[in-house]
């Protein structure tokens, strides 16, 4: 045999040798689909403990992550993010629901920093963003217009008051809820899938005899929202079950693209959030569910505890991953946490434990009345600080708002700052809902609501005067445009001539919506002079509200999220000067989700945590459990538990004194038990 390839080249084979020397094979190996899958930068293994590692190898399928406080949920979640992305997962097909679109933000902009870029293409938000996200595009099929307007509570609360007195059920010497309640019927009726009737009969029993007048105003605020372009929070929910429900072909594209879903905070979602889930993930099965049983405390907000408990029959062949290595709290602390849980009838079984294996044992604290509680609680603060755990990093918390009370009198006779969580938020502040509701009608004219609320803060307009532009206005016989502010003159008066032309002005779509909010405060702020005594401290929410418009291209963006995801605090009540360093004080329910060096957990006394309203359901007391061990698990380093004895309570006619039942049987070796008295 002749070497071919050696004649070409102008080579000569040796003739000393007849048969050509043996050709060397290099053998191409066929690649198995192991040694063809994906090569990970991230050594995961290194950078997660056995469990947390678990949860993100599993892709595939359903799977029930039961994150344990403290356990590292997020990181984890951060990695399942990036191994998805890293095994070639295209971003848009990955949903990411958490509670709050900062949640989702952080978790991507981390999962990013470990991948790339890509990671920040996954859809992340909240059921709300993601309701209305799709029912902007489809919410046609149901009737409404792309630029629906979302109206916050305050608004859903209006629109029941004006539809309660059209109806006659304001009359004086009727017993009839009032519009705060009827708003917490109907939300409730939606978020539990329950029938107004049974929502009256289980929480609101004095109001039995007038069920068909508040289902008539039920059904009067169905119709109203519909007419005019108007959908509430738990409108974009209901519709959003609605659409997928109805529309075979939109659940299968919905599918199709978001071919992995995982949610945050399972626990705390509602039956219509746990439907939805279900509708779209009934085809892949690729759903992600993590939670905590034992942090299910929102039931007062429609959360149903069932959802995670029967997260494994609504998608069959769920693994369950329990996460129980603790990364905040020292081994006492998390010793009487799992002692709380142990009593719990129904739960994931799960036994917290840290490598921090030292720390001070919790204290549980006994006084004789709730002045010396406040008393200690004072005196142990400043203690605390001498020893350099600075004010910030020490919480109290407590099951209600007014058993803080006392504890802010002692406090500021000590001299001691302090916040407590709460307030108002920035969106609910009077006069950022004015400015609001005047881009609300340049987006949405049919916003009789939002029209109502600018009319009246002019000068010379009343009820009357407004109800005579608004039936103009909803028979289409005055509308923003060219010739309206004449008009409106005629009809009003020239302060409402004057407002028309501003609004007119301000729908031309070549203004940027910063320029359409600059011109809108420059008209806005002698009207807040007038109506406000604190007009100064007002605009500093006002110019907090320009800067967040600046950040817009879209109107209709803005809009949207100044009602899903506004920002949280108004600057009102802050005053410059004051120190940053302040103790906190926060209802329990507040607290989920934070940590602090030292916790105080106060009122720990039977008829005041459990309250005395819980004791005749079962249910009630064992979601008082999980809050109490949400509570406990707030610590990090020192957990401070105190009861003050014989308390009378005037609506019950009982003498308390027994400490929490949940802090029963609890024995010394795990808490040290104290009582206080005075020198």
């Amino acid at each position: 045999m002749v070497d071919e390839s050696s004649e070409e080249s102008g080579l000569t084979v040796p003739e000393r040798s007849e048969k050509p020397a043996p050709r060397k094979t290099f053998v191409l190996k066929r690649r198995s689909e192991v040694e063809s899958g994906p090569t990970f930068r991230i050594r995961y293994a290194d950078e997660l403990n056995a469990a947390q590692l678990a949860v993100v190898e599993r892709i595939e399928g359903p799977v029930l992550v039961v994150a344990g406080a403290g356990t590292g949920k997020t990181r984890t979640l951060i990695y399942r993010v990036a191994r998805m992305i890293e095994m070639g997962i295209r971003p848009e097909n990955i949903l990411l629901l958490t509670f709050t679109r900062k949640a989702s933000q952080e978790m991507l902009r981390r999962a990013a920093a470990l991948v790339g870029t890509r990671a920040e293409q996954v859809q992340g938000g909240t059921f709300h963003s993601f309701a209305n996200i799709t029912l902007r595009k489809h919410g046609s099929a149901l009737g409404y217009g792309s630029n629906f307007t979302i109206l916050d509570q305050g608004d859903c609360e209006d629109v029941i008051n004006l539809l309660r007195a059209r109806m006659g059920f304001d009359a004086k010497g009727l017993r009839f809820p009032r519009k705060q309640t009827l708003a917490s019927m109907i939300s409730s009726s939606v978020n539990r899938l329950t029938p107004v009737e049974q929502i009256i009969d289980d929480d609101y029993p004095q109001y039995r005899k007038q069920t068909a007048e508040i289902e008539k105003v039920a059904r009067g605020y169905q119709e109203y929202k519909r007419q005019h372009n108007l959908m509430d929070y738990d409108d974009l929910l209901i519709n959003m079950s609605t659409l997928v429900e109805q529309s075979p072909e939109l659940r299968e594209r919905l599918a199709g693209l978001h071919r992995y879903i995982m949610v945050d905070e399972y626990q705390d979602t509602n039956k219509l959030q746990h439907e939805i889930i279900r509708m779209l993930g009934q085809k892949h099965g690729n759903v992600m569910a993590v939670g905590d049983d034992s942090q299910s405390i929102y039931s007062f907000r429609g959360a149903n505890f069932r959802n995670i408990m029967d997260f494994p029959k609504a998608f069959p062949g769920t693994e369950v991953i329990t996460l129980e290595e603790n990364y905040r709290s020292t081994q006492p602390i998390l010793d009487l946490t799992n002692e709380v849980l142990r009593s719990a009838i129904e739960k994931y079984e799960k036994h917290l434990f840290t490598r921090r294996t030292s720390g001070e044992p919790p204290v549980i604290i006994s006084t004789a009345d709730e002045q010396l509680q406040s008393q200690f609680i004072v005196q142990r603060v400043l203690e605390l600080r001498e020893e350099g755990i600075e004010l910030n990093d020490i919480a109290v918390l407590f099951r209600s708002s007014f058993l803080s009370f006392d504890l802010e009198i002692e406090l500021n006779k000590a001299n001691i700052p302090y916040i407590k969580m709460g307030g108002f938020r920035f969106i609910e502040t009077a006069h950022v809902k004015d400015l609001i509701s005047y881009l609300r009608v340049i987006h949405n004219p049919k916003d009789v609501v939002s029209w109502n609320r600018v009319l009246l803060l002019l000068p010379g307009v009343g009820p009357r005067t407004a109800q005579r532009v608004l039936d103009e206005i909803a028979g289409d016989r005055l509308r923003l445009g060219p010739g309206s502010d004449e008009l409106a003159r005629r009809i009003g008066n020239d302060a409402i001539g004057d407002m028309f032309a501003m609004l007119t002005e301000l729908q031309n779509d070549r203004l940027s919506v910063p320029e359409k909010v600059d011109r809108l405060v420059e008209y806005y702020r002698p009207i807040m002079q007038g109506k406000y005594d604190d007009y100064t401290k007002r605009l500093k929410d006002v110019e907090m509200f320009a800067e967040i418009a600046a950040r817009y291209r879209s109107l209709n963006s803005f809009l949207a999220d100044m009602a899903l995801e506004p920002p949280t605090e108004s600057v009102i009540g802050m005053e410059p000067g004051h120190e940053d360093e302040k103790l906190i004080l926060s209802t329990i329910h507040s607290a989920k989700g934070l940590e602090y060096n030292t916790v105080f957990v106060i009122w720990a006394l039977d008829g005041r945590f459990p309250s005395v309203y819980s004791a005749s359901s079962l249910d009630a007391i064992e979601e008082e459990r999980r809050l109490m061990y949400v509570a406990t698990t707030r610590a990090k380093d020192r957990l401070i538990i105190t009861y003050p004895t014989n308390i009378y309570d005037r609506e019950s006619g009982m003498v308390l004194s027994k400490p929490s039942r949940f802090l029963d049987g609890i024995p010394e070796e795990i808490a040290e038990r104290w009582v206080v008295s005075q020198e």
